[in-house]
């Protein structure tokens, strides 16, 4: 959806009842000594008892009995957190409907129990239907009167709102998703609202009662429309030049007059004519520049006709398939059945270009099995490359059996490892109520299917005991989650918490030490482990407290992971399955970076397991050697060597700079700074924690990639033959990894549906913010001055040195 474009729903299409949800009171309600009770002997011993009786009215008058919520009578404050369904509905609503409140207190017996009335009115100024929380100021003693215009407005009044009443709105857009959620930030805004809420409350006395209503909001908005109306009379325009907004129902239809011109020119009597047809210099010249076009593009009309016309002589040409998919109408049966019978006979495309066709763009189940039939084509190293993408795409399939689910089945049962992974990557999803159906569908085939096979790959035995060692890990995870909050809940430092984890490993839990069974490991279920070893281990001292352990494996090795609870590792398992395609594209291209793609996978929302890779952050070189020179000196001395290290090393440390510049680069990921930048003793630099990516940075102007200056003076500085050697491999790696910008850019979109937190914000923004990072546009001699000047201009900004000052800073107080 474009950034301009509006969504709406017609009200006169809504066919729900009127649902709202009654919150609670606010202010300071009347004790029993006020005027309201002065003459009320056992008011001292009176507790007040409250409902909320809901009225609807439409052009003034009452429609439908009225409504009451239960008694409230536990004290301030009142709470009734009920919901209201009426029995009118929203098609049946006119623009002046209202709904009127009134609070009775039934304690007082015989005597008037009216606490106050308050009346809002359902839709807006703009024809819109009002949503999220309402906070109604109640007029005191008095009923909501539901005439029109009202005497007992809810809203207060323009020239009466304070401070308070405009952050109330802004909760309000916030809590319905129109205000950027930025969590540190959010914090602190909440925190000064409080205290304004207090000032303001201290200022006004607590002089007022309000009612909080929580109108619900559907997924666009609902504008206001009378039933058989095909569009709106405007009111006629004042001499005061008042703006008058019309909502034009045929916004976004199809004209008429197009659609029946491209059907003449479509007609399917020319397509004996248009099997001789050969495009002229010109035209092929147009049709070559389209097929280079991004999977993101949008062709235009002009582009599609040219495509459709010349559809017989490109079915040799396999990367036109996807753009002549795209051209098709498919509401047009005949035409439909035509393309398909085309596809048939194209010339295979590429497993890359069939991720396109899995994307939510193309929903013909025809189409949509050609794409899984060339995919059947990839082995199984090149099919885990995008697996997290594959499940992923079963949102848009049409079916929740369908022929994605049951290949990605299929194949998993000849590779244990693509169906450990699978069954994580579907149970993650299970979290989402839109989508588990679907994915619980794909989980039961799979257990189905395993459970009937006879002998399993691997050598595991039947298929039961194979689906056993995997519902094993399931168990595990689960007792690590029981650990962390044992040891969370332990008082004192994190020597104190490290001490009750070997206890809990060597007692009470002490079968997690030797296993009775050895388990696939999550991570790499190639590996099978057999225990944890306590003594070795630990937690790391953050506010988390995730563990860090090490497994004994059944070869007589060991494994070390991390396991978090309380952080969603999606998005870092999103980052270094890209770290680790990219790695695999550019080794393709005889370029190997010494990347670090260790493994990650998310085991819930909130947990995971990440490999431990010992390493050091730069952070903490640079405060115990004071160079990155000096710290490779202590492991790779070389006397001859470049800088007083050996020269492999230095190349790894070159390499692996470069790759990661790159990769971040393209991936926009945000947030670098010295404590996530590590580096291993053998010279290999990687990066960790991807809480945000493309793009998004916390941090004010980030420079395109991160490269500091003490990685610089490690490649011997600026004007040093080893740093023009780091901007030759940048360039190289740049130039290979932009011929695959298709397959990256198609993975994305496979994801667009995913709950990833910069990807669902806001989808198509993201993946063309990707598409920019390519450069497309440029050839690539182009290229390669364009990114020299990147990493000019990044080693220069000033901006990024005095911000890593200060979170050295924050780290130290911290």
């Amino acid at each position: 959806m474009g950034g301009k474009e509006f969504r709406f729903f017609l009200s006169c299409d809504i066919n729900l009842p009127v649902t709202f949800r009654i919150e609670r009171l606010e202010g300071n309600f009347p004790s029993p000594k006020s005027p309201l009770s002065e003459f009320d002997s056992n008011a001292e011993e009176r507790r007040p008892e409250l409902y909320v009786e809901c009225a609807l009215y439409i052009d003034g008058a009452p429609f439908g009995l009225s409504t009451r919520t239960r008694l409230e009578s536990s004290g301030q404050p009142y709470s009734w957190n009920e919901l209201i369904t009426l029995s009118t509905k929203y098609r049946d609503l006119t623009a002046h409907s209202q709904l009127a409140f009134t609070i009775w207190d039934v304690s007082c017996g015989k005597d008037s129990g009216l606490i106050g009335g308050a009346t809002i009115l359902i839709f807006n100024s703009k024809k819109q239907l009002k949503t999220g929380k309402q906070k109604l100021r109640l007029w005191p003693g008095k009923q909501a009167d539901g005439s029109f215009p009202t005497t007992t407005p809810g809203k207060v009044p323009r020239n009466e709102r304070g401070e308070l009443e405009r952050l109330e709105k802004l909760v309000n857009k916030y809590e319905r998703g129109q205000i950027q959620r930025v969590d540190w930030l959010d914090r602190l805004t909440f925190k000064a609202m409080d205290k304004t809420k207090e000032r303001e409350s201290l200022k006004n006395g607590s002089s007022h009662l309000y009612l909080v209503v929580d109108l619900i909001s559907l997924e666009h908005r609902v504008v206001y429309q009378e039933a058989g109306a095909n569009f709106f009379i405007p009111s006629a325009v004042a001499s005061t030049n008042e703006l008058v907004m019309v909502w034009d129902p045929e916004v976004g239809k199809i004209n008429p007059s197009e659609h029946k011109q491209l059907k003449l020119a479509r007609s399917l009597t020319r397509g004996i004519i248009d099997r001789d047809l050969k495009p002229s210099s010109n035209e092929r010249k147009s049709i070559q520049r389209i097929l280079k076009y991004p999977p993101t593009r949008t062709l235009s009309g002009d582009e599609r006709q040219l495509l459709w016309k010349f559809r017989f002589s490109l079915m040799s040409e396999k990367r036109a398939l996807t753009k002549f998919l795209r051209c098709v109408e498919w509401s047009d049966l005949q035409e439909a059945k035509q393309a398909l019978e085309l596809m048939g006979r194209w010339e295979i495309i590429d497993v890359c270009d069939a991720l396109e066709l899995l994307s939510p763009v193309f929903e013909s189940e025809e189409v949509r099995a050609y794409a899984v039939s060339v995919l059947e084509r990839a082995d199984d190293e090149e099919l885990q490359c995008y697996l997290l993408q594959l499940v992923q795409a079963l949102r848009f399939e049409r079916s929740d059996k369908s022929r994605l689910s049951h290949f990605l089945v299929q194949r998993s049962l000849r590779n244990i490892e693509l169906a450990s992974f699978l069954r994580w990557y579907v149970l993650v999803e299970l979290h989402d109520p839109a989508y588990a159906k679907r994915f619980y569908s794909t989980y039961e085939i799979l257990e189905e299917s395993m459970m009937k096979l006879a002998d399993c790959p691997n050598g595991d035995g039947d298929g039961f005991k194979m689906w056993q060692s995997l519902v094993r890990q399931t168990e595990l995870t689960a007792q690590l989650c029981s650990i962390m909050r044992d040891v969370r809940n332990v008082r004192g430092g994190t020597q104190k918490k490290i001490e009750k984890l070997r206890q809990l490993l060597s007692g009470l839990l002490s079968e997690l030490t030797y296993f009775e069974e050895p388990i696939r490991s999550p991570l790499a279920p190639g590996l099978l482990i057999t225990g944890i070893v306590p003594s070795e281990s630990s937690i790391f001292k953050s506010a988390l407290h995730p563990l860090r352990l090490t497994f004994r494996t059944a070869s007589g090795g060991s494994c070390r992971i991390i396991f978090k609870k309380g952080d969603d590792l999606r998005q870092d398992q999103l980052v270094i399955q890209m770290v680790s395609l990219m790695d695999r594209l550019l080794k393709l291209e005889n370029l190997d970076l010494h990347l670090t793609p260790y493994r990650v996978l998310a085991t819930g929302q909130d947990e995971g397991m990440l490999e431990f890779i010992p390493s050091s952050s730069l952070a903490q070189i640079l405060s115990e050697h004071r160079s990155i020179i000096s710290y490779l000196q202590k492991f790779h001395p070389d006397e001859d060597g470049p800088f007083g290290i050996t020269a492999s090393c230095l190349e790894t440390f070159i390499k692996s700079c470069a790759g990661y510049c790159v990769i971040t680069y393209i991936l926009g990921v945000g947030d670098r700074h010295l404590d996530n930048l590590l580096l291993r003793d053998d010279g290999r630099l990687f990066h960790v924690d991807f809480g945000f990516i493309l793009g998004r940075d916390p941090k004010p102007f980030p420079p395109p990639m991160k490269l500091c200056k003490e990685m610089v003076e490690a490649m011997g500085g600026a004007e040093s033959q080893y740093y023009t050697r780091f901007k030759s491999y940048c360039c190289e790696a740049y130039n290979i990894l932009r011929k695959s910008s298709n397959l990256i850019l198609n993975l994305f979109h496979l994801m667009a549906g995913s709950n990833i937190p910069d990807i669902a914000s806001d989808p198509e923004k993201g993946i063309l913010k990707l598409q920019e990072k390519f450069r497309l546009d440029l050839d690539d001699e182009e290229c390669i001055h364009f990114f020299q000047d990147l990493i000019n201009e990044s080693v220069s900004a000033l901006f990024p040195q005095m911000v890593e000052t200060i979170h050295r800073w924050a780290q130290y107080w911290r």
